[in-house]
């Protein structure tokens, strides 16, 4: 009974995914490769030594082998949407740099106006 004790309190420490958790994907990642040309009992026995299920290490393959993957190139239409949204973006801040331009002109001749009415009052 103690023995079944210890086993089920080392199964809570380890958590919901087994041992599993202690892993880290370079790990992961040389398990894979280390039991890749194994024979299935081979890599059962590789498995239980470890202290992870056959299925753990399938779909750490899986995962693998999903990274890899083709990065997707844009296609010309999104290419064209890009360049569209770009020349966009280029003429509302031509626009928005003009009326910033225009506002500083207007606030620089509003104080040089009511500088010169102030200097003409105290004559």
């Amino acid at each position: 009974m103690a023995t079944l004790e210890r086993w089920r309190a080392a199964a809570l420490a380890n958590g919901p995914g087994g041992g599993s958790q202690r892993w880290t994907a370079t790990a992961r990642l040389e398990a894979v490769i280390a039991t890749a040309t194994m024979d299935e009992a081979t890599r059962s026995a590789w498995c239980r030594e470890q202290g992870l299920y056959p299925t753990e290490l399938e779909a750490w393959k899986q995962d693998a082998i999903a990274g890899l993957g083709e990065p997707r190139a844009p296609s010309a239409i999104e290419a064209r949407q890009d360049r569209r949204r770009v020349k966009e973006l280029e003429r509302e801040l031509h626009r928005k740099d003009k009326a910033l331009a225009e506002t500083a002109a207007l606030l620089v001749l509003t104080k040089k106006l009511s500088a010169v009415f102030r200097d003409g009052e105290d004559v």
